[in-house]
């Protein structure tokens, strides 16, 4: 395998995630929900593609089922530190332990989507100055 082309998300209502993807998470449009037939829309993020397909089988999970991120499997975005710290401002309190997390090479932070989906940010970027926040470990996990 050279590379993950595509990734489908189910989501109870494909207005709001459309909405939550374009301008929360600020990914590319590569199609909207009017260029479909069906209940998609379509995103670019780097040379992977997000669909979003509203087909009422989205998990539902909240912030009451996830006592960690490592706990559900997940969809993960890279990005810069300037939009990853903006992303943890806007998204952080939602369950305990999402973060952020020392995962080596990188640092990550978990959030929910409004249905549900369990998505993280990354940043290879280090912070111009000191960090802001204690970075969690795999050890925080239990």
């Amino acid at each position: 395998m050279d590379a993950v082309d595509h990734v489908n998300v189910d989501v109870d209502d494909l207005e709001a995630g459309y909405a939550f993807y374009r301008d929360v998470l600020g990914l590319e449009v590569e199609r909207a929900p009017s260029d479909f037939q069906g209940d998609h829309a379509m995103f670019r993020a780097g040379e992977t593609i997000v669909t979003l397909v509203e087909t009422g089988r989205a998990d539902g999970w909240d912030e009451r089922g996830l006592e960690h991120p490592l706990d559900k499997a997940h969809l993960a975005f890279e990005t810069d530190r300037e939009a990853y710290e903006s992303l943890m401002a806007d998204l952080d309190g939602q369950f305990p332990k999402q973060g952020p997390y020392d995962w080596g090479e990188f640092e990550g932070f978990y959030f929910l989507d409004q249905d549900g989906n369990l998505l993280e940010v990354i940043t290879y970027e280090e912070p111009a100055g000191e960090r802001e926040r204690v970075l969690l470990t795999h050890d925080d996990v239990e």
